[in-house]
């Protein structure tokens, strides 16, 4: 088990909608435990649907949420290393998550990659240059860090990507 940190106010906003968006109005109105579970339940939940909605596989899938240290708890089995990293990295870049406790099991292991945190004015051929010498590898980047990443140009500052080895 590890901890990932990411950039809390970046990222995918998922709590504002569905279950989610009703479980923060109750906890705002009312601020009792029942409601603050609820929240983090509605959370940990969006969490996951975000990750069943990349298509990555998966077994036994758990995300839960804990408010008060803005922290998620992912675990299930997954089939390699990459699929586990690609899982951590949709977990953490959701906006109002600034830590992953990492609990998954791999079927089969691999080397972990590098990863990168973006600031303002990177791009992914400025990455790649950094990491690999060769601004052209930027696909590489592109690929191990799809589906998240739907074009090579749509990155933001505190968005946390994958660097695999070349």
């Amino acid at each position: 088990m590890s901890l990932m940190s990411f950039f809390k106010e970046a990222g995918e906003k998922l709590f504002g909608k569905g279950d989610a968006k009703a479980a923060q109005e109750a906890a705002a109105k009312a601020p009792s435990p029942a409601n603050v579970e609820a929240l983090n339940a509605a959370a940990g939940k969006a969490i996951a649907d975000y990750v069943a909605a990349q298509s990555l596989p998966v077994e036994g899938l758990v995300v839960k949420f804990d408010g008060a240290t803005t922290t998620a708890t992912v675990s299930g089995t997954v089939p390699d290393q990459a699929t586990k990293e690609k899982v951590l990295l949709c977990c953490g870049n959701v906006h109002g998550v600034s830590a992953v406790n990492d609990s998954l099991t791999v079927k089969q292991a691999a080397p972990e990659a590098q990863w990168h945190t973006v600031v303002s004015g990177d791009n992914l051929s400025k990455i790649a240059k950094k990491f690999y010498g060769d601004a052209n590898k930027y696909p590489l980047i592109f690929e191990a860090n799809k589906p998240m990443l739907t074009h090579p140009d749509k990155i933001y500052p505190g968005q946390m990507l994958r660097i695999p080895p070349a």
